[in-house]
């Protein structure tokens, strides 16, 4: 290879490697939050505590805002289970309507599985509830 004065094609850099001569490409990676060149070890990420720092802190909240959100739905939907359910039943037919009036939103679930009868149940915590048609749903507290 050789060194050229083409400002288009990559530089080589001359390094010693383990006593030999190598010649390498340079690569000039850049920090993801200031986008200033790293320099340093070849891992390096980031160029500065300050910058790690505040990309874990920025990942955090991130995270944070999503679990808070959908925990608050699944809390939800379980206060209106229990609602409807009361302390001490263990099993209730009810009108889906009624859910739906209370706004319960049937797309977060802790779990679910396809029983015997080819029927999802879905799981809220401590409940479950299957959909037997559009205008009925049976909704049952766990054994704990």
């Amino acid at each position: 290879m050789h060194f050229s004065e083409n400002p288009d094609e990559p530089v080589l850099n001359k390094r010693y490697i383990n006593g030999y001569n190598h010649l390498q490409m340079a690569k000039t990676k850049k920090c993801p939050i200031c986008k200033s060149d790293l320099v340093g070890r070849a891992d390096m990420k980031f160029c500065s505590r300050e910058c790690k720092n505040s990309y874990h802190s920025r990942l955090r909240k991130a995270t944070t805002d999503a679990t808070t959100r959908i925990d608050r739905i699944l809390h939800r939907n379980r206060s209106i289970l229990l609602e409807i359910m009361g302390k001490n039943t263990k099993q209730k037919k009810v009108d889906r309507m009624l859910l739906d009036l209370k706004n319960f939103n049937y797309d977060y679930v802790t779990g679910y599985h396809l029983n015997s009868r080819n029927k999802i149940v879905n799981y809220v915590y401590d409940f479950s509830w299957v959909i037997f048609s559009t205008l009925e749903v049976s909704i049952t507290r766990r054994r704990s």
